[in-house]
């Protein structure tokens, strides 16, 4: 993440790296997991809030990983004032009658991706649609979930690199 953080801050982009499992971390998916469980979801997204609650009158672009995408988007929906969201390896379930007004979205996978259930993103897209978003997905075929990680055994070094770039590109057309 702190790395993600930088390559973003070379790109001139304010970025904040909230710490909501205060310090834990964990060596396997399998314990992350563990981790995330024992928090709470609901734990986890009332961390995220009261991280971003000082700076969410800015305006801002909400961005996360695998779980933290998840987290993101739940925050970006939530944030009229919301510029954008970059979503990388995850997403999250939307609620019924979600609505953003032409929120650009942009979501990184693999595809397939291990940890989503095999008809997952088309029914993602539709209701991201429907609630209003500007959505654009970019699959991977072939790549692991934590394809941008290059101390991951899921890395995969050209799909990680068109990430970078098409996220970048998107982060500098949403700050105009």
């Amino acid at each position: 993440m702190h790395a993600a953080a930088e390559r973003l801050r070379a790109a001139g982009h304010e970025v904040h790296v909230p710490d909501l499992y205060e310090g834990r971390t964990a060596e396997t998916v399998e314990d992350g997991m563990a981790v995330k469980d024992e928090i709470g979801h609901e734990e986890l997204l009332r961390r995220a809030v009261t991280a971003v609650a000082p700076l969410s009158d800015r305006g801002l672009v909400y961005a996360g990983f695998s779980l933290g995408a998840a987290i993101a988007q739940n925050l970006a929906l939530g944030d009229e004032k919301a510029r954008g969201l970059l979503l990388l390896h995850g997403t999250s379930d939307l609620a019924e009658g979600a609505s953003v007004d032409e929120l650009p979205v942009q979501l990184h996978v693999a595809d397939p991706d291990p940890f989503e259930p095999h008809d997952w993103l088309n029914a993602w897209y539709l209701r991201m649609g429907r609630a209003g978003a500007d959505v654009e997905v970019h699959r991977y075929p072939g790549a692991g979930h934590l394809f941008t990680d290059p101390d991951l055994a899921d890395h995969d070094a050209e799909a990680a690199e068109t990430t970078w770039r098409v996220a970048l590109d998107f982060l500098a057309e949403i700050a105009g």
